[in-house]
């Protein structure tokens, strides 16, 4: 998942500043990224909370419905080295996570919700917010910069 983003991200340093509408919510690469490496920490901490027995905190914030000026800032060259760190070690630690866990643990997780095996696939859905803003190289004019049939 986070190679597929950081492939895409690639494309956005000469974004041309107009979010992309998805659904009924509104995409920019910060605001892809920002929900990325979101998506992986709210996850990783209901992980650890279920396994140390405690409550999980949710996420009160619903932040993919919320779009920043943060978010509508030029993505740069040192924006994609960030995001690449930031992914890269956050997806080394959910690697490292998932590997001390046994088949069972995943398939048996403690506490409510989905298994962690669930919750790898799904925070692996996390391209959706990449997949949102798409290839800005290409010029093609299908929703998110994609080429039809993409």
């Amino acid at each position: 998942m986070v190679g597929h983003v950081l492939a895409l991200a690639e494309t956005w340093t000469d974004w041309d500043g107009r979010p992309v509408p998805a659904g009924d919510r509104l995409y920019t690469p910060h605001k892809a990224i920002r929900r990325v490496a979101d998506h992986m920490v709210d996850h990783l901490a209901e992980m650890e909370a279920r396994l140390a027995g405690e409550e999980t905190q949710p996420d009160h914030w619903h932040a993919s419905a919320t779009t920043t000026a943060a978010d509508l800032a030029p993505f740069t060259g040192a924006d994609l080295d960030e995001a690449r760190s930031r992914l890269t070690r956050l997806a080394r630690i959910w690697a490292t996570r998932l590997d001390s866990l046994t088949p069972d643990d995943l398939d048996r997780s403690p506490g409510a919700g989905w298994t962690f095996r669930q919750l790898a696939f799904h925070v692996a859905e996390s391209v959706y917010y990449a997949d949102s803003v798409g290839d800005r190289r290409v010029r093609s004019g299908a929703p998110g910069g994609r080429s039809v049939g993409q």
